[in-house]
């Protein structure tokens, strides 16, 4: 089993920076993964085997983290997609709270500053289903408190983006 510091993502930068070509690659791969080297090259601007290389670096450096399959929730029953604020005496990087990574229904676990000690990312197939699930957290030592928060309609949910914005639109605020 991987230690705690080995399965918990901080929020810090990462140990080598990406250069203009590697952003490219990255989108692109962000768009359709099934690319081959020689697609992406032409897009970018560079040969299949640099391009190629590249990817190799990034997932040997940790930029690229993993490769997977974006499942649609309603396909496999899932389609209640809720938040979870949760309340708890004593956590932070704790076994309790790593319990949580347990229950399928757990798509992201995050410990944060503010109103609550950690934030859930939960996805079930009804709120019968969700209300079943809470009952399991509470039970979890140490939980004082949950706030749900259930998705009505979600109106973008995408992977992290490689580009960076360069300079904002000018936005007219409404007048006061």
């Amino acid at each position: 089993m991987k230690s705690n510091k080995e399965t918990i993502q901080k929020n810090s930068t990462p140990g080598r920076p990406v250069d203009a070509f590697d952003r490219r690659i990255l989108g692109e791969l962000v768009r359709n993964a099934r690319q081959t080297y020689a697609e992406i090259g032409t897009k970018v601007g560079l040969s299949a085997p640099a391009v190629h290389d590249r990817v190799k670096r990034m997932i040997a450096s940790g930029t690229i983290a993993s490769t997977n399959a974006a499942i649609d929730p309603m396909s496999v029953g899932k389609p209640f997609l809720a938040f979870v604020h949760v309340d708890a005496s004593g956590w932070g990087k704790s076994e309790r709270m790593m319990k949580l990574r347990d229950f399928p229904e757990v798509e992201e676990l995050h410990s944060v500053t503010g109103d609550c000690c950690v934030i859930l990312k939960v996805r079930t197939a009804n709120a019968d289903a969700m209300e079943r699930f809470l009952a399991q957290v509470y039970a979890l030592p140490g939980v004082r408190a949950t706030r749900s928060y259930v998705v009505l309609t979600t109106y973008l949910d995408r992977p992290v983006q490689a580009e960076v914005t360069e300079t904002w639109p000018d936005v007219p605020l409404p007048a006061m």
